[in-house]
């Protein structure tokens, strides 16, 4: 089985939709199939999906966006014919969006004139007997009070409070549905956001390469300056050559920066690699490499001693600090 961009998708869903329910079990393979395709690119943590249907006479209106979160944290707006069944939503869509704040919306409509209704009977006669009071009281006529009545919270009702097996299955794939199109909109802004990602890191990659020739004219320059602040303070015939020279080496190591540059180059390798991988949500561990490239960027700074390598050194902090601001919207 290839390996799936969404980390355990195809397990949750087994255990999700059991497996002898082919319905849900088509269903998971259908979305596992969606992510398989869509692999080897950036997802964003901002989307907005919408699906609609009609299930045996309602009319199923679904609506759920996406914005920046750390975990998984949805909220649920639903009708009270599918509060039984918001655990399950729940779990649905924490295996197919993965992470992020989520708000979804359904709404689900009767269609027709053959609504079923019921009359709250008792909460009615409550309501009448204090409209009628009110009335008597104030001397308003009392023609209108039926169809004001009717129009109280709660008198008139659907007759069913929970959506049948059947329909719930049906009303399951318009939320899938609605979660699919989420995903393809965070695609989309995914492959914008991959595009800017990489040109960052390919500049911090190219000032990189321009600090290389300048290494020897930084190393001249340090013994230079070194030697005439001794011959100042002390005179060149009161300075031990084989003991400066010993110094100098000891300072030129100190201030060499070979292992931060080519610590440097593997993490920007690194975080290309990373990119490629088959695995929706990667943006953490992307976070995390960045911050590693920031520590080297910040110690070739501190030991350059050069203002030409500053400068560069400066740039690739800027290109830096644009790489993090787009990470921070990454799955």
């Amino acid at each position: 089985m290839p390996i799936s961009p969404f980390p355990h998708f195809y397990d949750d869903f087994t255990i999700f939709f059991h497996k002898n329910n082919t319905k849900g079990f088509f269903i998971a393979k259908r979305l596992f199939s969606f992510a398989q395709k869509k692999n080897n690119m950036l997802y964003s943590m901002t989307g907005f999906g919408r699906a609609e249907a009609t299930v045996n006479g309602r009319q199923v209106i679904v609506e759920m966006k996406a914005l920046n979160g750390k975990q998984f944290d949805i909220s649920t707006k639903l009708p009270p014919i599918l509060r039984s069944y918001e655990l399950d939503i729940r779990t649905m869509l924490s295996a197919l969006l993965i992470r992020g704040t989520i708000d979804i919306t359904v709404n689900v409509r009767q269609e027709g004139a053959s609504k079923p209704m019921v009359v709250n009977t008792d909460l009615a006669l409550f309501y009448y007997q204090g409209m009628k009071q009110i009335a008597e009281q104030t001397g308003l006529p009392q023609e209108n009070i039926i169809s004001t009545l009717m129009r109280m919270p709660e008198v008139v009702a659907p007759d069913q409070d929970v959506l049948p097996e059947a329909d719930w299955e049906n009303v399951k794939k318009v939320i899938v549905d609605a979660a699919q199109q989420l995903m393809q909109h965070r695609l989309d802004e995914g492959e914008a956001m991959l595009r800017d990602i990489k040109l960052r890191i390919s500049n911090i990659e190219m000032l990189h390469e321009k600090i290389l020739p300048l290494e020897k004219e930084r190393t001249e320059r340090i013994r230079a300056r070194l030697t005439q602040w001794l011959d100042d303070m002390a005179g060149k015939q009161n300075i031990d050559p084989n003991r400066f020279e010993q110094e100098m080496i000891y300072y030129l190591e100190r201030m060499d920066f070979s292992e931060e540059k080519i610590r440097l180059k593997q993490h920007c390798g690194y975080f290309n690699d990373t990119v490629n991988e088959n695995d929706a949500a990667i943006g953490r561990k992307l976070n995390f490499i960045l911050q590693e490239i920031g520590r080297e960027i910040n110690t070739l700074g501190s030991k350059a001693n050069h203002a030409e390598i500053q400068q560069l050194v400066i740039n690739m902090k800027d290109e830096l600090e644009k790489a993090k601001e787009q990470i921070l919207n990454i799955l």
